[in-house]
């Protein structure tokens, strides 16, 4: 169905908007609500771009992007802030990525 790396949302500190990829609309208001606000506020904290995208094994994984020339992103910030909501929301971000191997990728639940 998909090839490479999927999409699931991401935040502009930039531009000032949120995406939500639609084909997950079948997730949770809550759970879209608490990504959009765990985004957005990582981007209003430390700046720059974050999307979070699914890669070919169903592993949810967090990519920043900065502009060239944006000396108010902080990089080190944004590596910690990674760290701390991967422990604060292990069990959202552990739902999600089970969401995205049963519906996505057709895994077996009963195997993960």
């Amino acid at each position: 169905m998909y090839q490479n790396r999927v999409v699931l949302c991401a935040s502009s500190a930039y531009e000032k908007k949120f995406y939500f990829n639609e084909d997950f609309y079948t997730l949770p208001e809550q759970v879209k609500k608490e990504l959009k606000i765990m985004c957005v506020l990582f981007t209003e904290d430390v700046g720059g771009i974050l999307s979070m995208e699914f890669d070919e094994d169903g592993t949810l994984l967090f990519r920043v992007d900065a502009d060239e020339g944006d000396v108010l992103f902080d990089e080190i910030g944004s590596a910690l802030k990674i760290k701390e909501i991967q422990r604060t929301k292990k069990e959202l971000l552990e739902a999600v990525e089970t969401y995205y191997k049963v519906f996505f990728l057709n895994e077996d639940i009963s195997k993960l």
